[in-house]
């Protein structure tokens, strides 16, 4: 699933590129993808256009014309791809924009999981996937006392912790394994056994290490494009993840994957150790 890095990259470099174009026509040619009616959805979009693109977590918030937002969220392969209307048309492409300039916004999704839905700008804020939302790890709201405290109230296991978007948004199976490393801290300590200290590394570390993946437009492990069908970078900068039996930079102790919440997690098992 794209985390915050990739969903970072596609909305910049989709708004790049659509800004203030009207659309002209929307085709869906897999229903189930829109939250809302489909004939009010496209009847709704059709001669708007996208002012802006933000995001939240892991939701791109696209804001139409007409006082419209468009939540869209990824999933596991969901991509949007600007083509040339002309252009042959992907196996997987399942809604289209067709613009007044002659080119296409294509939502394109394997496992057709990704779902968007439209609504008044503003009523975004109460959707359900949106509202229980922790902190962004790059705004000033992500301080280390505040994420100190949220952690202190979980008794779960840190990767599990950090996976929960109530205690900071964004995070995923890849960049969890990378950030924990990076602070040398086991995967299944309890969230509120970490001392004020851990957590000050910790939070440095999430920031540094999504500014670096944002840099390099994101990680490509399976299907990552970005607006440009381009994959990723940041695969060739990670630490740990899917490292299985290779020596750790900082010691050469070999990487061991163990499952952690049910998710395939990545260690140093000299450095990181359960509190």
């Amino acid at each position: 699933m794209p985390e915050l890095p990739e969903v970072e990259t596609v909305r910049r470099g989709v708004a790049s590129q659509v800004l203030n174009v009207p659309i002209k026509e929307i085709d869906v040619n897999y229903e189930k993808m829109i939250n809302n009616d489909v004939d009010d959805f496209k009847k709704k979009l059709t001669g708007q256009k996208i002012i802006r693109i933000d995001r939240r977590g892991k939701y791109l918030l696209f804001r139409f014309t007409g006082n419209l937002t468009m939540i869209s969220h990824l999933r596991m392969e969901g991509k949007y791809i600007i083509e040339d209307h002309n252009a042959p048309m992907e196996k997987h492409s399942h809604v289209i924009f067709e613009l007044t300039d002659g080119r296409d916004l294509r939502y394109n999704d394997s496992r057709k999981f990704g779902r968007m839905q439209l609504m008044q700008t503003g009523e975004e804020l109460e959707f359900p996937g949106i509202k229980k939302l922790g902190p962004e790890p790059l705004s000033s709201d992500f301080t280390v006392d505040d994420f100190f405290n949220r952690l202190q109230k979980k008794k779960k296991m840190i990767k599990p912790a950090l996976l929960d978007q109530t205690v900071v948004t964004g995070l995923g199976n890849i960049y969890v394994d990378e950030v924990l490393w990076m602070s040398k801290i086991h995967p299944q300590t309890p969230a509120n056994h970490l001392t004020r200290k851990d957590v000050q590394k910790l939070h440095d570390n999430i920031i540094k290490e999504l500014n670096l993946a944002i840099d390099a437009q994101g990680t490509t492990v399976f299907s990552f494009k970005n607006a440009y069908s381009h994959a990723g970078q940041f695969q060739d900068q990670l630490h740990v993840y899917r490292k299985t039996g290779e020596p750790c930079e900082r010691c050469h102790t070999p990487i061991e994957r163990l499952v952690v919440g049910q998710r395939g997690t990545h260690i140093c098992p000299k450095e990181q150790k359960i509190k």
